[in-house]
């Protein structure tokens, strides 16, 4: 946790030391990007060859497991290294940094919930375990419990939209890097106790997730009401650039809520459905094994870990499929 508040602090002080460009540079860089925006594709080298580290390591690993890892997981953790890289190297980020407060929004979501999200899905058990008996892996074992995730994520998300270091991150390219990696680091954390990456609290079972789910939205709710609702320009920068795409800043601040709305609205119903279908399942093969003679605690085990069925054909134990 120390080095937690390490970070804390730091992020807290990179206002303060950031170089910030001119009034002059800023519209230069403005008006550059918005007369030839498609050019705007600008590799991030060292996120690229980080990718790459990370696709060798996971195609490795993956190898060896075999079967044992589904063939949807390695499509998830692909994608999501597709999505960050498209994140930060497509015109998005010159635009929504020069330009577009709501195609920020866009690169935001991008990279700290729909990449994270397809992350998270690309691993599972057998994939860690080689990792497991590291230190750094239990202490983040740590930050994963569904508490502190969540407040972790609420500290960093809310944070960075604050305007002094909303601000900081547009003005200083290494500041503006640690706001991404911060965005994903959280948006991991975040779902890592949704789909289990490490075995959560036992009270932290689908329905537990379900309400889990919609407190974190309600953060986003609340942030994008502000957008919508606020008498004024929250980032007065955009006052400036949003004009040159045909756009007030008061109208590209509504998008931008409009956006973090909409997305985190849909991502929350799909995986929330799909908790709440499986909370119906769970609930049938956890009676059926009961009533078979499973020991309670093992069987509700079973079913939060997928083994349900497993275990009822184990024991000869038949279960009726829910409607």
């Amino acid at each position: 946790m120390k080095a937690v508040l390490r970070a804390a602090i730091l992020l807290l002080a990179l206002p303060a030391i950031a170089a910030a460009r001119s009034e002059a540079q800023r519209m230069a860089d403005a008006e550059r990007v918005r007369a030839d925006w498609i050019r705007g594709w600008s590799p991030a080298w060292a996120e690229l060859i980080f990718a790459v580290v990370v696709i060798v390591l996971y195609s490795v690993r993956a190898g060896q497991l075999g079967d044992r890892l589904p063939r949807w997981r390695v499509v998830c953790f692909f994608s999501g290294i597709f999505t960050l890289t498209f994140a930060v190297s497509s015109p998005i980020d010159p635009v929504g940094e020069n330009g577009l407060f709501f195609v920020h929004m866009a690169q935001h979501m991008l990279l700290g919930d729909l990449a994270a999200l397809l992350l998270v899905l690309g691993v599972n058990g057998p994939m860690l375990r080689p990792l497991l008996p590291k230190r750094w892996v239990q202490s983040l074992r740590r930050l994963t419990h569904p508490v502190v995730a969540f407040i972790l994520w609420a500290v960093l998300f809310l944070g960075w939209h604050l305007p002094m270091m909303y601000d900081a991150a547009l003005d200083h390219s290494s500041v503006h890097a640690v706001e991404h990696i911060s965005f994903v680091t959280a948006g991991l954390l975040l779902w890592a106790p949704v789909f289990e990456v490490f075995p959560g609290p036992e009270w932290f079972g689908s329905g537990a997730k379900v309400v889990y789910l919609f407190v974190i939205r309600s953060v986003d709710m609340i942030l994008s009401n502000i957008f919508w609702w606020s008498g004024r320009v929250i980032y007065p920068r955009y006052e400036e650039t949003a004009p040159l795409w045909g756009i007030s800043a008061r109208a590209d601040q509504v998008h931008a809520g409009t956006v973090m709305m909409a997305w985190t609205g849909t991502v929350t119903l799909v995986v929330a459905s799909i908790f709440f279908f499986r909370m119906a399942r769970e609930s049938t093969v956890r009676q059926a094994l009961i009533e078979g003679g499973v020991d309670p605690r093992a069987a509700r085990r079973a079913v939060r870990y997928g083994r349900g069925e497993v275990l009822a054909k184990r024991y000869g134990i038949e279960i009726t499929d829910t409607p």
